[in-house]
């Protein structure tokens, strides 16, 4: 460190922590909003813990309805989760590979669905697929397929709140990968499909994992479009987070258990990901 480094650190003040975190005294007028917001986000999360049934939590999750609607959830996000993938990936490739009018409009239309609220996203799936949508209609008339109220519309429409999600991992992922391997790889004679498997894939592959771990979590807590093109039906189409809005009219402790549930496959996932997306130094 030379004098003058060590006296412009003197002059300042500060002083530079690990990963070039800068320490030094603390802000005090910042500390109170920051308790406050700290307070704000984990107060409801505490209430949760504090209420919880923990003596009746074991019985009150073997339940038939928990058990139902539970693995109806996994089953359907997952589905919507390999939906996603079979076409999210391709469309992630294409908005970072291939330059074509109206890229950027495609783009910010894709991404909607992430700030649309969910409900206006159900009535836009029924206007479309339902009996007299637009293309409902040609469905049930040549395949005699109703989508609408069904264990399939459950699918489609956690498919249609999440991939987004998916979308936006993978392609940040493919604009970040060397493009001199694929490059590589096509002076040696390999054809673009090869290139995409045995090379592509393999560089995005974190991307591709963390994006499918939060559609997945996505369409797992998929309510408002769900309920709006799906409906509530036990066994059918109620997923967790239905079965919990339903349970907190007439059985709070159940709503407060499924709520554990959730929370607790919440900060799964947030551990799983705490490398790309919570990591601190």
């Amino acid at each position: 460190m030379t004098p003058s480094t060590t006296s412009a650190g003197r002059g300042s003040g500060r002083r530079s922590g690990p990963a070039g975190v800068v320490t030094g005294r603390t802000p005090w007028p910042l500390i109170l909003p920051a308790a406050l917001g700290m307070a704000f986000l984990l107060l409801p999360l505490a209430g949760l813990l504090i209420r919880a049934p923990w003596p009746t939590l074991a019985q009150r999750l073997a339940e038939p309805q928990v058990l139902e609607a539970l693995r109806l959830s996994l089953v359907t996000a997952t589905i919507a989760t390999s939906v996603c993938l079979l076409l999210g990936v391709p469309l992630a490739w294409l908005l970072a590979r291939v330059t074509f009018p109206g890229r950027r409009a495609v783009r910010a239309l894709i991404t909607v669905p992430l700030v649309l609220p969910p409900v206006v996203g159900g009535v836009a799936l029924l206007l479309v697929l339902g009996r007299r949508g637009l293309v409902g209609q040609w469905l049930e008339a040549t395949f005699g397929v109703t989508l609408p109220f069904t264990t399939a519309g459950v699918v489609i429409a956690e498919a249609f709140v999440a991939m987004p999600f998916l979308v936006i991992s993978v392609e940040g992922a493919l604009r970040a990968a060397d493009l001199r391997l694929e490059e590589a790889a096509a002076t040696l004679g390999a054809s673009r499909w090869t290139i995409f498997r045995r090379v592509t894939l393999p560089l995005v592959a974190p991307g591709v994992v963390a994006g499918t771990v939060l559609c997945w979590a996505r369409a797992l807590g998929e309510f408002g479009a769900t309920i709006t093109f799906a409906g509530n039906f036990p066994g059918r189409t109620q997923t967790m987070p239905l079965a919990v809005y339903l349970a907190l009219e007439t059985e709070p402790e159940a709503a407060i258990v499924l709520s554990l549930l959730l929370l607790a496959v919440s900060v799964v996932i947030l551990a799983s990901l705490r490398d790309k997306w919570v990591s601190s130094p």
